[in-house]
């Protein structure tokens, strides 16, 4: 199949074109490096079913070479210290790019793919969370432009399922963690593992009581091409790791991991920051056949070996 995927150059959008590749597809790979890194797709020069463009979807013409037959949008920051660098822009991407995509797609005949996520449900008052839930989300807060943007953009797919007849399907990811994320993201995995390896005290906001689950990014991928493959339809799907864990748990873990001796410090909890929060994954069993198979053992010393690597040690 000939696939586009747009975020390509991100945490999750390069392992998603090294599956699609794998699995002997032909990419066209899209970003626009406000987030995503060269440095994440540079093992694929010289791949002949791999090509690059440098483009904005939300106002750049995305020309196509060939018919698509999928399209997965992967394109909007993702992690604290970027949608609150590049609020704006994250607003864009999630309504002018979304509905771009969707128009692209529809030219084209393809299916798509919207790479949505569990902030859609905010500050969960039900737990774990299921599809049906609509959320507690505050409209106004400080993450209010990656919660509103990513509501905005199930609401365009699923208008565009409904009025136009886009054959589409959208994904709600949980957190997900592995080799390529950054360290300075400001997601608590990479964190916790960039505190402890530079010999810092980890930092933990409020008590610590607060949960978290954590996917490996293999497991994720494979929840994402088992989601578009199927007859799914356009309801949405929690995509995550039900295993879950407090944050001061974690901490603990990842001082143990990286045979650390750092103290843990307390700060203040920020606005709107969930105190729960857990994907109810009985719809994707069921459709899908999934659950994730890395345990977070396992699935942690993976990626912190990749951050000290990448570190030099």
């Amino acid at each position: 199949m000939d696939i586009l995927v747009t975020g390509a150059a991100g945490f999750l959008g390069s392992h998603l074109v090294d599956r699609l590749l794998a699995d002997g597809h032909k990419v066209l790979g899209v970003d626009n490096f406000s987030t995503g890194r060269p440095g994440n797709l540079a093992h694929l020069a010289g791949n002949n079913r791999f090509t690059f463009r440098q483009a904005d979807i939300t106002c750049d013409h995305i020309e196509i070479s060939s018919q698509l037959d999928r399209l997965y949008n992967l394109a909007s920051p993702a992690s604290p210290v970027d949608y609150h660098r590049l609020g704006l822009e994250t607003l864009d991407v999630g309504s002018a790019g979304m509905k771009a995509m969707c128009e692209l797609a529809l030219a084209n005949g393809a299916r798509l793919l919207q790479a949505s996520t569990s902030e859609c449900y905010g500050d969960p008052a039900v737990h774990p969370q299921t599809e049906d839930y609509y959320g507690n989300v505050n409209p106004v807060g400080p993450r209010s432009v990656y919660d509103e943007s990513k509501r905005f953009a199930e609401a365009t797919v699923t208008a565009y399922h409904r009025y136009r007849k886009l054959d589409a399907r959208i994904a709600r990811i949980f957190n997900t963690y592995g080799p390529r994320m950054r360290l300075d993201d400001g997601r608590v995995l990479p964190a916790f593992v960039g505190q402890a390896l530079r010999g810092e005290p980890l930092t933990v906001f409020g008590d610590g009581s607060q949960t978290r689950s954590f996917c490996y990014v293999d497991d994720l991928i494979d929840g994402l091409v088992r989601l578009m493959e199927s007859d799914a339809g356009a309801a949405p799907v929690n995509l995550g790791n039900p295993e879950e864990i407090t944050i001061l748990d974690f901490a603990r873990e990842i001082l143990k991991l990286t045979d650390s001796a750092v103290p843990i410090i307390y700060q203040p909890l920020p606005q709107d920051d969930p105190l729960q929060r857990c994907p109810d994954i009985t719809r994707a069993k069921k459709m899908l056949g999934w659950q994730p198979r890395v345990g977070r053992s396992e699935g942690l010393n993976r990626t912190v070996d990749y951050f000290r690597q990448v570190r030099g040690g």
